[in-house]
């Protein structure tokens, strides 16, 4: 680790994920735009959405394969590249298909960021690896608080979708200066060959935490990605909404390790399962003041989600190296990008369905969200079997113990 700053390598991860967290709340916050602009329904909304969730698993895929090949410098380059490249896409784009394809370029340069950043840090920080994992995805919901800000703000100044897609860049630039000239830890640093790395991936554990992975990953950015649509017509601000939840999210990360040590990752995965089941329900028929008390319960239960999952494979199957992180957080959104279109199906139906019983306008969108947040319930409820199920086996089988990262 010599003549390696860390601290500017992980505050360029830091930035990286920001942007990639800036796409989602941003993304977010434009859709009715884009749907008025261009004539889109919210299925192929959906499908705009599912794009980018789809590019991100393409990227940790090959990134995760070829990491111990190419390094995690080159990865975070290409996210960089990719990020200039979709955002501007975006920016310029003029239709339907250009959104899809400007979509996918974002996800996957999200993707890159997640399979170059996860495995550096927890190769810089060998003895620290589930908190430094937390305190870099603080910045995920950290980035969804900007972004929503952003958006919120620049849409009450009237301003365009393109506008708020092209703020973007600034961070892009700024921890792509970060990165450049500096030094990374090289890759035969990796513990582990890929051909290792793959043979340690056939473990039921492994498949198990896979599958676990799909449900926890939709049950929080399914929701996220469609607070706009899902609650717009409620008395709530979507966006504000949005940035109180993931402010939450955020501050939760960052104090994550007294937590891992006080009851282990599986204990955390378990209760956050519990809060998530509890507070999507509420938001089911919640109104008024309710409805952010409900997103409040919510975003507890969602916060330690992701870094969690990813630092369970780190931890407790070390052998699947960069590979097994990349191909948690692939599985992850590549659920999200084949939900995302079945989401906007249920928004389209439930109002249908509002407007054939006589309602109309906020009243039919109102009922089309509570219809949606009332499926999306499902998720967290079987993940509650789930992680109650693996807490009682590791336990049983004595391999629980209190994190030591």
């Amino acid at each position: 680790m010599n003549n390696i700053n860390q601290s500017r390598i992980f505050t360029a991860c830091c930035v990286a994920l920001i942007v990639t967290a800036m796409t989602f709340a941003i993304r977010a916050g434009i859709l009715g735009q884009l749907s008025q602009e261009f004539g889109l329904t919210d299925t192929q909304l959906g499908w705009i959405n599912a794009m980018a969730f789809l590019g991100f698993p393409v990227a940790t895929m090959v990134g995760g394969l070829l990491y111990n090949m190419l390094g995690a410098k080159k990865l975070m380059f290409l996210a960089f590249g990719c990020h200039v490249l979709g955002l501007l896409l975006t920016i310029f784009a003029d239709g339907y298909l250009l959104l899809l394809l400007s979509s996918f370029f974002v996800g996957f340069a999200n993707g890159s960021v997640e399979a170059g950043a996860n495995p550096l840090i927890t190769e810089m920080y060998k003895n620290n690896k589930t908190t430094m994992l937390n305190k870099f995805h603080v910045w995920f919901p950290g980035g969804i608080v900007i972004g929503a800000l952003t958006a919120n703000a620049m849409t009450g100044l009237a301003m365009s979708w393109q506008a708020q897609i092209a703020i973007m860049l600034i961070p892009t630039a700024i921890y792509g200066w970060l990165m450049f000239g500096q030094a990374f830890p090289k890759a035969d640093e990796v513990l582990t060959s890929t051909s290792e790395n793959i043979k340690a991936l056939v473990s039921p554990l492994f498949f198990f935490m896979i599958i676990c992975m799909t449900l926890t990953a939709t049950a929080e950015l399914g929701t996220q990605q469609w607070v706009g649509r899902i609650l717009g017509s409620t008395e709530a601000n979507p966006m504000l909404l949005l940035a109180m939840t993931t402010g939450l999210m955020a501050v939760g990360r960052f104090f994550a390790g007294p937590l891992i040590h006080a009851i282990n990752p599986v204990g955390v995965l378990l209760v956050s399962s519990v809060l998530t089941s509890i507070g999507l329900y509420m938001l089911s028929f919640a109104t008024g003041g309710l409805i952010y008390i409900s997103a409040i319960v919510f975003a507890l239960g969602v916060t330690y989600f992701w870094p969690t999952m990813i630092g369970f494979i780190s931890e407790y199957l070390p052998k699947t190296g960069a590979l097994g992180m990349s191909l948690m957080g692939g599985a992850g959104m590549f659920a999200v990008s084949m939900w995302n279109p079945v989401i906007g199906g249920w928004i389209d139906a439930g109002r249908a369905a509002a407007e054939k019983s006589g309602l109309s306008g906020a009243e039919a969108d109102i009922i089309a969200g509570q219809v949606t947040l009332a499926n999306l319930t499902f998720f967290p409820i079987i993940l509650i079997v789930c992680f109650g199920a693996l807490y009682f086996y590791m336990k049983k089988s004595s391999n629980v113990s209190t994190a030591t990262a």
